[in-house]
């Protein structure tokens, strides 16, 4: 399997953004599959995803600002969520992704429903990985212990120790963990492991009140495309209250659940996986 390829482009502000890229067949015409991580997350948590679908559609996983192998940003303003959607618009201009089955991870799912709002010809579906429109407190204080810090850890086994310690279920074995660790911190000049996303990205979650987050109009923003929802069932962000709501709303979207996984499933899992099979198989 070739390795993906290295996409850069710059923001309006000049900032340098990068993305994977997995080519689709030659002449194809199915529409891309465009990733978005979590909010602390990059676009290798996509490696399975497009190395399965490659050569059957085009898959692009964005990085955003200050993750990856993106620039990262002098004011951490610059993280905000209304930037961050800019960031995306700019992207798909720039990688000519016009129209798309888009896939979201947490914060990646926020973004698909804002564009549901903001640009809604340019999705053909979503799949939502463990998100909704209700996002519990409790799991974003999670988020925030995690992301908001660079314990410097000194060996991978240290970051992957520290990973099954403090994140919730993902059925994993032990391979599992350190490959989650490797996707997480890089190795830095110092020799230390360090987080693969700038940990000011903290300070642009704002605490607006200590209830749940609220966004069910941008919910009902995708009305007019087909949808997917992966939901962790031990998930602390996205609770069974939320998914029967949206159930509700959406009785034709389809739901996979994955017992004993909490926020966010990896989308490795063999349920997950023939979930988003049937899904891109009845997308054009």
């Amino acid at each position: 399997m070739a390795p993906p390829l290295r996409r850069g482009f710059s923001a309006r502000d000049g900032l340098r953004l990068s993305a994977l890229e997995w080519p689709g067949p030659e002449g194809g015409e199915r529409l891309p599959l465009l990733c978005l991580p979590g909010v602390a997350r990059t676009a290798l948590d996509f490696m399975s995803i497009g190395e399965r679908y490659a050569g059957t559609r085009r898959v692009v996983a964005f990085e955003y600002a200050g993750h990856g192998e993106s620039e990262r940003a002098s004011d951490a303003g610059r993280y905000r969520v209304e930037v961050a959607l800019r960031d995306l618009l700019d992207g798909m201009a720039a990688l000519h992704l016009h129209r798309v089955v888009l896939l979201g991870t947490s914060f990646g799912g926020i973004l698909a429903m804002s564009l549901g709002v903001l640009r809604p010809g340019c999705l053909a579906a979503v799949a939502m990985n463990d998100v909704g429109p209700r996002l519990e407190s409790a799991g974003l204080d999670v988020v925030r212990e995690v992301i908001g810090r660079d314990p410097a850890f000194a060996s991978i086994e240290d970051a992957s120790a520290f990973l099954q310690r403090t994140l919730p279920p993902i059925a994993a074995d032990e391979a599992d963990w350190r490959d989650f660790a490797e996707k997480t911190y890089a190795r830095g000049e110092d020799g230390r492991y360090h987080p693969r996303w700038d940990i000011r990205v903290v300070e642009a979650m704002r605490r607006e009140d200590p209830g749940a987050t609220e966004l069910w109009p941008l919910f009902g923003a995708l009305a007019h495309v087909p949808l997917l929802l992966f939901w962790g069932q031990e998930s602390a962000l996205l609770t069974a209250s939320t998914v029967q709501r949206m159930r509700r709303e959406r009785p034709d979207m389809a739901v996979q659940g994955l017992p004993g996984i909490g926020h966010a499933p990896r989308l490795v899992e063999p349920l997950a996986l023939a979930a988003l099979d049937r899904f891109l198989a009845a997308q054009p």
